[in-house]
């Protein structure tokens, strides 16, 4: 037995050594092909800016000695109490989880109970809780600065967590003795790959995307293409139901990612079930748009967009009237719409939905801190060079709005403990970026974001038409969610008071993905109703109700009143516009790599 033992003992040094030996060349290997990378642009720019705007909180906080003296002598007090507990409980487990009870990092049993890492991640949090002490000594500062510093204090904590260093995250410490080292291998490996994938962009793998392809696993619904111009190709789905709705409905997603958020697989898909539920759904399914695009403004895409599907809607079915669904970005485009339409007394569109999208872009949340007037300026020049904005850069930027989840979580799992990211629907879309023309972005930033001039009357004219939102009196349905860092839910309940028709709000749980993608046979999410129009969001919650299930079915209520009566479904290609291609079509299948390579 005592021979077995030291065979197996010598064995395990055996691989001990041999993948200490591969961790050096490899660590060597990897760290010489990060030097043949440059800094990525939008990096440097941040890093800069970040400077500028950290030199300029600095010189605010020596302008009040009295409070950063007084932070100072709490921040002191409290080490000294952290290591006076850590020296009198060391010899057993701490009782508490003081701090963030809430947060998944440090809910393992050895953070819990080995006194070492419970002092690792208490003086991590001391640290977070002075962090955010000194953004109070902000007052006085213009409110797009202060919202900067706490997005890049934000980016600091995160960062700097004891979670992300294999030497102090005791899951990685477990991991590594039960696998000789084996999980930092694999790490290596995984970043390498990365690297050498992301070109000038660094992309952490999120999930497995060789499980998934566009009209085999995701955007299955059945249909076909029936319209396409420059920019856009129409789908129309085939019915499920023997009748319909006489009133189609237009989705209008963001141009931002692909469209087929709204239809990733039969049991999260917002088509496939309103499909099921009798409707006649057209989807718009934006193109990738390289170089050649750069000129395409935001006109273009109001008339090569909705205004040119409604078209082809009333060709296809011979209907005129359509009600409209706009998602994100989509439905910023959907409320131009109406008031073009508005102006021109055209009321093609019956009902409109907004889905997680801002009219008023007053408070555009946590997105605000990195768009102001000097990076909309870098941006421009980014834009001018390319002729677009990459999809690549738009996806970290929303990565940076949730570092913890959406940045970190994945560098732990892949880089430090080693694991392959499992197949993940969603993740594979986000992976699937769009370039975004240069000219319509820059037009979208300046105009929305930093002018706000969508919710003045007449400040936007689009193709000669003054853009008025007051003038628009098709009922208006209005979604937000609970926890949206893109679209804050409050920001979208400020929209309804732009229009002059009859408006309902409803807020869904959870975020500006899965809180609008929530079917009502996964029973997530909650949502709050209140049929009333509120002056404020804080008071219309207030008078709210919490509802179990899913927001779809009572939305879906309304929008039943505005669809007028059953018909006998509609067959594709049966109308005036014979089928093209199956759905989902070509345009979607345009990847940037492809974009870039041309």
């Amino acid at each position: 037995m005592e021979d077995q033992q030291k065979e197996r003992m010598k064995a395990e040094g055996a691989e001990w050594a041999a993948n200490f030996f591969q961790l050096a060349d490899k660590s060597q290997f990897f760290f010489s092909k990060l030097l043949e990378k440059r800094i990525p642009p939008a990096a440097l720019f941040q890093m800069i800016y970040f400077n500028q705007i950290y030199q300029k909180f600095l010189r605010h906080l020596l302008g009040k000695p009295e409070k950063l003296v007084d932070l100072q002598l709490l921040y002191w007090q409290e080490l000294f109490f952290l290591w006076q507990r850590f020296m009198v409980t060391q010899p057993e487990a701490p009782a508490s989880q003081e701090g963030a009870p809430e947060d998944k990092r440090f809910q393992g049993e050895a953070w819990l109970q080995n006194p070492l890492c419970h002092l690792i991640k208490d003086f991590y949090l001391l640290h977070v809780r002075h962090f955010q002490a000194l953004l109070p000594l902000a007052e006085g500062l213009d409110a797009k600065t202060t919202r900067q510093i706490q997005f890049y204090l934000k980016q600091i904590a995160e960062a700097l967590s004891p979670a992300n260093f294999a030497a102090t995250n005791p899951d990685v410490w477990r991991t590594t003795i039960e696998t000789h080292g084996e999980n930092l291998l694999k790490g290596l490996d995984h970043a390498l790959d990365d690297l050498q994938k992301g070109e000038e962009f660094f992309q952490i793998k999120m999930t497995d995307v060789a499980a998934f392809e566009v009209g085999k696993t995701v955007a299955i619904t059945p249909g076909q293409v029936i319209y396409q111009n420059e920019i856009m190709q129409l789908i129309q789905y085939e019915p499920q139901t023997k009748s319909v709705f006489r009133c189609p409905l237009l989705f209008i997603p963001p141009w931002i990612n692909k469209y087929y958020i709204l239809d990733l697989n039969p049991s999260l898909s917002m088509v496939n079930w309103l499909v099921q539920q009798g409707y006649t759904v057209f989807m718009i399914s934006w193109v990738n748009p390289g170089a050649s695009f750069a000129q395409k403004d935001f006109s273009a895409y109001l008339l090569e967009g909705p205004l040119a599907a409604l078209d082809a809607i009333e060709q296809a079915t011979g209907e005129r009237h359509v009600s409209a669904l706009g998602y994100c970005v989509g439905g910023t485009l959907l409320s131009c719409a109406l008031a073009y339409l508005a102006a021109h007394q055209d009321p093609r569109i019956r009902s409109a939905t907004y889905l997680c999208a801002l009219l008023d872009f007053s408070e555009p949340g946590d997105l605000g801190a990195l768009i102001d007037e000097n990076q909309v300026e870098w941006l421009e020049e980014e834009m001018r060079r390319k002729g677009y904005y990459d999809g690549r850069e738009m996806a970290a930027t929303f990565n940076l709005l949730r570092p913890k989840e959406l940045i970190w979580s994945y560098y732990i799992k892949n880089y430090l403990l080693g694991e392959e990211p499992p197949p993940h629907a969603l993740l594979f879309w986000n992976n699937d970026s769009t370039h975004i023309p240069a000219t319509m972005h820059r037009y979208y930033l300046h105009e929305m974001y930093l002018r706000n001039r969508l919710k003045e009357s007449g400040a936007l004219r689009l193709n000669e038409t003054p853009i008025d939102l007051r003038r628009v009196e098709t009922p208006a349905f209005f979604v937000g969610t609970l926890q949206d860092h893109i679209a804050p839910w409050k920001s979208v309940y400020a929209g309804i008071k732009l229009h002059s028709g009859p408006m309902q709000f409803m807020l869904a749980g959870s975020g500006h993905i899965a809180g609008a993608i929530n079917p009502p046979e996964g029973k997530k999410y909650n949502y709050y109703r209140n049929d009333a129009v509120a002056a404020t969001a804080a008071e219309w919650f207030q008078a709210a109700k919490e509802e179990a299930g899913s927001w779809w079915l009572s939305w879906e209520k309304w929008l039943r009143q505005h669809s007028g009566e059953k018909v006998a479904a509609r067959q594709v290609g049966a109308g005036g516009l014979p089928p093209l291609e199956p759905a989902p079509g070509s345009y979607v299948r345009v990847k940037v790599a492809e974009l870039n390579a041309s």
